[in-house]
């Protein structure tokens, strides 16, 4: 029943939240979850900090990426390596990650994204006027790209070589990667310093093409202060992102980029050409993104207010809330694997799997 009431008030609020919600059908089947306690098992002794993003490979390895920097005193001296690769039960299989020589590993560990190949993309959004403790003061500009063992691969950019919007060699505090299939091409939400979605060559690392909201050339203000708007006017909203924090592209090529202090969660066709958006005014909308594993991918899903705010892709409208009991929020970045099950990482407030407990009937 929880999943009924969070869309019949989700209807109420529409006309008053500028939320594009789908009316509760007669019959509606949703998604559901619980939360599974016993995930994951970390080593005895180990820790592991701020854990910051997670994805899935094709045998359903849940790899992780945290922040070890965060760790203090005796907790620092047992960290594990910031990449930390997880079996589908949720004991540890492998770990790695870190400086090394011949790329820029970020001061600031932000995102981690499996390809169809089994490489691992990763980035970072440091940025050096804010001084965090243990952090050398440089930007994290570039993504990385490794073997799933921890081989280097390639990197794209440079850490503090950033020259803004217009920059297509570097980034700026990019947020997130994924890789499309079939054009074999890195999408990434560059999104923390600037205001776009950039696209490479996944082989060569050769610069695509870009954009930014609504499909414009990106721009914006740049700055280390995360600040949101004060109000959350009627409207399509600001003109710029505001941390373009999450992106994901579906198999058909719909790109979904969450531009989180906005609240609102745009979508365009591989080019870059703005089809719609899912506009919230009424709380915080758009953290993060994951598509369900169904072959069709029938839902998007997005940290919402406590909780994840289930998007039917076919008519991109909200459709249902995930709230199942001891849920640990609306998360920093969530991740899906091949049965369905949810994967959040929620920084500061730990981690979480939420697991697929099939598709549920809702009635009016």
């Amino acid at each position: 029943m929880k999943y009924l009431s969070r869309a019949v008030l989700l209807a109420s609020v529409a006309a008053v939240a500028g939320l594009f919600v789908q009316p509760a059908a007669a019959q509606r089947s949703l998604p559901t979850f619980e939360v599974d306690k016993a995930w994951p098992r970390l080593p005895a002794g180990k820790k592991v900090g701020d854990a910051s993003s997670f994805s899935a490979d094709a045998q359903d390895n849940i790899y992780m990426i945290h922040r070890p920097r965060t760790l203090k005193g005796d907790d620092l001296k047992n960290a594990m390596k910031p990449v930390v690769v997880f079996n589908s039960a949720g004991d540890v299989v492998r770990e790695w990650g870190g400086d090394g020589a011949g790329y820029d590993w970020p001061q600031r560990e932000h995102g981690i994204s499996i390809d169809y190949k089994g490489n691992v993309w990763l980035g970072g959004n440091n940025c050096p006027e804010a001084n965090l403790a243990g952090l050398k003061p440089v930007a994290d500009d570039a993504y990385l790209k490794f073997a799933s063992d921890g081989k280097f691969l390639m990197q794209i950019g440079k850490s503090n070589a950033s020259k803004g919007d217009n920059d297509t060699a570097n980034m700026h505090r990019p947020s997130d990667a994924q890789v499309l299939q079939s054009t074999n091409e890195v999408f990434v939400s560059d999104g923390y310093g600037n205001h776009r979605v950039i696209v490479y060559d996944a082989d060569t690392g050769a610069f695509k093409r870009m954009w930014g909201a609504f499909g414009k050339p990106p721009a914006g203000k740049t700055s280390c202060a995360i600040v949101g708007p004060k109000e959350w006017p009627a409207g399509d909203g600001p003109a710029d992102f505001n941390v373009a924090h999450a992106l994901r592209v579906a198999k058909d090529g719909t790109v979904y980029l969450a531009d989180r202090e906005n609240r609102r969660v745009q979508r365009f066709d591989k080019d870059g050409k703005y089809m719609n958006q899912i506009y919230v005014r009424d709380q915080p909308f758009a953290r993060n993104l994951a598509l369900s594993a169904d072959p069709d991918q029938q839902f998007l899903y997005t940290g919402h207010g406590k909780g994840i705010a289930i998007i039917d892709r076919k008519t991109f409208a909200v459709v249902g809330q995930i709230e199942p009991t001891g849920i640990v929020g609306p998360g920093h970045q969530i991740a899906t694997d091949s049965k369905g099950n949810i994967f959040i990482a929620a920084t500061g407030m730990g981690m979480q799997k939420l697991t697929y407990k099939g598709m549920s009937t809702a009635s009016r």
